[in-house]
């Protein structure tokens, strides 16, 4: 089979789709009647600070960043009820599945995409108004609805954050993957091997992941600088585990 028929893409749904019963509606949109593209994997994830944060790097600093870390942990949909605080993850996978999903999702901006694109997922959104402390607005976040990765570059490091290679079927996974031989513990955002009261097992003997997150933390434990952050690697090893940085 050709490598461009196995392209991945990520898809997330977001909070406030959850909160509107959308779930259903988006997933008839990407189904493979529509778009000729099949489920790799899906997971319910609870997203954490650590996820929230790599997932959103790209945006640190930005006034509205505060806003959209509380957005995609389920914060602001579901304030009283963190017992329903998610996200859908799912990868999709066939010929040109980046470009057939984000054109079925439509324009970031929910106002864009009822102008340029009516009918698109993204239509559906709201654009909500972002307030300083004192309650002054200074400017607006999109709640889409959704996440799709924008191009290959971006489908990778996206795919390799919220999924580990087991979670994908071998014959699916187009991304690197190695048998790890040590143990690798994460505390307070660094990477030993060796174990601390206290430390987290991101990595042990036998564990399948990719290649590119064990490449980084032979770096970091030696010393090195590493093409990405020691969150970044970690990210998806800590899904749905009890850690308190939510």
């Amino acid at each position: 089979m050709k490598k461009e028929d196995l392209e991945l893409t990520l898809v997330l749904i977001k909070p406030d789709a959850l909160k509107n019963s959308l779930t259903g509606y988006i997933l008839s949109q990407l189904s493979e009647f529509h778009t000729g593209l099949h489920f790799a994997a899906t997971k319910i994830v609870s997203v954490n600070r650590i996820l929230a944060e790599e997932h959103y790097a790209e945006h640190v600093g930005k006034f509205f960043y505060p806003s959209l870390l509380d957005y995609i942990t389920g914060r602001l949909h579901y304030p009283d009820e963190p017992w329903k605080r998610r996200v859908i993850a799912i990868l999709y996978q066939g010929p040109n599945a980046i470009k057939k999903i984000r054109d079925i999702v439509g324009p970031t901006n929910p106002h864009n995409a009822r102008d340029q694109k009516p009918g698109s997922i993204r239509s559906l959104g709201s654009v909500i108004p972002v307030k300083d402390a004192s309650g002054k607005e200074i400017g607006d976040r999109s709640d889409n609805l959704i996440h799709a990765s924008a191009n290959p570059e971006d489908a990778e490091r996206e795919i390799k954050l919220w999924f580990k290679p087991t979670d994908i079927p071998p014959l699916m996974r187009i991304y690197d993957a190695e048998v790890n031989e040590e143990y690798y513990y994460f505390k307070d955002n660094a990477i030993s091997t060796m174990y601390e009261q206290g430390s987290l097992c991101v990595f042990a003997p036998g564990d399948l992941v990719w290649k590119t997150d064990l490449a980084a933390v032979r770096l970091m434990v030696a010393g090195k600088e590493a093409p990405c952050s020691v969150n970044a690697v970690v990210a998806k090893y800590l899904i749905n585990k009890d850690i308190n940085n939510e």
